[in-house]
Parts: structure tokens; sequence; C-alpha cells
């Protein structure tokens, strides 16, 4: 992480968060910070919790127990109105796009300006334009949704996360279902976002290719607790040492995940588990 973030205080402060479903203990004690202007990578394979941490610190769920503080303040314990005015400072880009097929591209982008603004429509069309050009979307602004591309889909839904000029981004599984090109353009993208708009990006994925990519930092989650946090360069290390070099099965496991690999600890826990306990892990 470069040094200016490094010394910046956390944006996001999450402090032994714990949240259950009926018997099943989706986060377990989870801690963690992240710097003001950095691009954290949250990643785990499926049903680790990573999407529920997200959940959280959005605000959509509640937790049992443990707290999330969003701009240093407090926000599981906020009313509704209250939060909704933090929702104003951070933008969602979700995993499908999420856009209104009703509206075209433009009207999309355009509709947190109308709903949480008084601007004129003058103001609303440049401003629209202007967040168009910073994804390269500005000549399909009127194009439905439906006329769009995967990749053109996903830019139009950041478009939209970016109207309202938020300090935090989040992004939901951006690379997923993409090819490896339009992926890659994704990627370029969160790294020149946060950079032009000096904002904090924290991306939830199993891209293992696009987390090294953006990452400033990583945060790696299985089953509801935390496995490591640490720079991009920790994890490389990780990913290209040899299995026997590695003493603890924490590691290893970490390994397999960063590398894909069909054989290791991740592979020899599923082997051995109980079909129904495997299943109750999927949330």
């Amino acid at each position: 992480m470069p040094q200016e973030i490094q010394n910046k205080p956390p944006i996001i402060s999450i402090n032994n968060l714990t949240k259950s479903f009926g018997s099943q203990r989706v986060l377990d004690g989870i801690n963690l910070e992240v710097a003001e202007g950095e691009i954290m990578v949250v990643m785990g394979g499926s049903g680790c919790g990573k999407s529920t941490l997200l959940r959280h610190i959005i605000g959509s769920i509640v937790p049992d127990e443990g707290g999330v503080k969003l701009f240093d303040q407090e926000i599981t314990t906020m009313s509704e109105n209250d939060m909704n005015e933090i929702r104003k400072r951070f933008g969602i880009l979700f995993q499908s796009g999420a856009l209104f097929n009703s509206l075209t591209v433009g009207e999309n982008v355009a509709l947190p300006l109308r709903e949480h603004t008084k601007l004129d429509n003058t103001t609303i069309e440049i401003m629209v334009k202007i967040k168009l050009e910073l994804v390269g979307l500005r000549e399909h602004a009127d194009k439905m949704p439906a006329q769009l591309s995967g990749g053109m889909k996903k830019r139009a839904g950041l478009a939209r996360a970016i109207a309202l000029d938020p300090r935090i981004l989040f992004y939901d599984e951006p690379s997923a279902g993409l090819d490896p090109v339009t992926s890659s353009q994704v990627d370029q993208l969160i790294i020149d976002l946060t950079k032009k708009l000096n904002v904090t990006s924290v991306v939830v994925t199993h891209e293992m290719d696009s987390a090294f990519t953006i990452a400033d930092r990583m945060c790696m989650l299985d089953k509801g607790v935390i496995l490591k946090v640490g720079r991009r360069e920790e994890f490389e290390v990780l990913r290209d040492s040899d299995e026997a070099d590695l003493a603890g099965e924490k590691e290893k496991l970490i390994r397999q995940f960063l590398r894909g690999d069909a054989e290791g600890p991740i592979t020899r826990r599923k082997e051995n588990s109980d079909y129904e306990e495997d299943i109750l892990n999927r949330i």
C-alpha cells in the first residue's frame, strides 16, 4: 500500500462482527479496517461470508454482535433516515449491474441525481454526460439496457454508482460473467476511477486475476473468519511459494485458493465433510 494511504485514518472500521442465520454462523468475529483511498479486495470461496459482510457494511442487515463504522459513524444503531444520508456518500456496483430496464442508460445514471439533489435538468444532463464519459459510455446514453453487452451494463452501473460523487465505492463481483478482455477493462476502470475520483474501493470477488491486478490490500475469508489481511505483495509470496515450504495449514489453504489448484486443504476438507454440512455451509 502506498505510504500516503497507509498513514490515513480508516474510512471503514469493522469490529468483532458476528452474524448467524438459524444455527449457521456466517460471520464469526470479523475485524477489518479500510484506509481512505485504498482498494481493498475481499475474497474467498462460495459460502465464505464475503457477500454477507458486504451487506453489513452497506447497512442492509444488522449484525448479532459487533459494529460497523463508516466515516467514523456507527451505522448498526442508526435510524433508517440517518442511514439513508450515509448511503448518499457511497456507491455500489451490483453483480448484474442492476439497471432499470425501462430507463435508458442516461436515465439510469440521472436517477440518483433526480432523487437526491435539487439540480435543474440542464445540470443533471451535463453531469450524466460527465459520468458516462468517465466509463466510456457517453455515446450510448440513449440506449436501453437490453441493447448493451455484459461489460457495458457493468460500466453503466458504475456510472450510476458514481453519480453522487461518493467517497466509497463497493463492487460485488465486478468481473463475474465477463470475458477476459472485458474483465481486464473493468479492472482498469476500477483503478482509474479510484485515482481520478479519490475514492476508497472495496471489491468483493473470487476472480484471482482481477484481485491481483487491482488490490492495494487483500482480505481472505473462510467459513466466516478472516484467514489473512495484508498487502497484495504478501499474498503474491504465498501464491508463488511451494506448498512444502509452508508450515501452517492456513497458509496452505490460502495458497490453494490463490492458485486455483485442484489438490490441497480445501479439496481434502470438502472430501472429508458430511454432505449435510456441505449444503448448510453454502449461504
